[in-house]
């Protein structure tokens, strides 16, 4: 019965063990391998005019808004994880999609609190310049944002495609 227990615990947490936990994990570690090998607030160009790894502090939210925020954003990153698994607990994300992007976000979020909590600041470190107006450069960011960004992404295609479906089923 025991085993039963356990495989079941993993079918119902796949993506949390494979998916969340993975991503936090590179997330941290890279943020680690950038504290212990380039100073604070200073960088290395991997590709000339294109692309640098720095080590950079955020506290505020993306694109450094709402800057010296840090312990609201605790607060709301502490709020946001405890409502998803609330949720999760309860069935509520029902299509695939919908899990993956859950399972992104909760790396993500994870990983910004973490540093949130214990660097005093979100530890950004991949900067791009795409030599575009208003994003030269890109502002900086880690893992964790990119985990945020593709499961925002994923919520709006599978919004979309919901919708999509919604009207060509009205219209029959």
């Amino acid at each position: 019965m025991r085993a039963a227990g356990n495989s079941s615990f993993v079918v119902r947490h796949w993506l949390f063990l494979f998916v969340t936990l993975p991503l936090y994990a590179l997330d941290q570690l890279t943020k680690w391998l950038v504290i212990h090998s380039i100073p604070f607030e200073s960088g290395r160009t991997i590709i000339p005019g294109f692309f640098d790894l720095v080590h950079f502090g955020n506290t505020g939210a993306a694109f450094s808004s709402f800057s010296n925020s840090n312990t609201a954003f605790i607060v709301l990153s502490l709020f946001t994880l405890c409502l998803l698994a609330f949720y999760e607990m309860r069935g509520a994300f029902q299509r695939a999609s919908t899990r993956v992007g859950v399972a992104m976000l909760c790396a993500g979020v994870l990983g910004n609190v973490t540093d949130r909590i214990i660097h005093k600041h979100v530890v950004d470190f991949l900067l791009f310049d795409l030599h575009v107006p208003f994003a030269n450069p890109w502002p900086a960011f880690n893992v964790a944002d990119s985990c945020i960004c593709v499961a925002t992404a994923i919520f709006i295609v599978t919004s979309l495609r919901e919708e999509k479906k919604a009207t060509a089923t009205a219209a029959e």
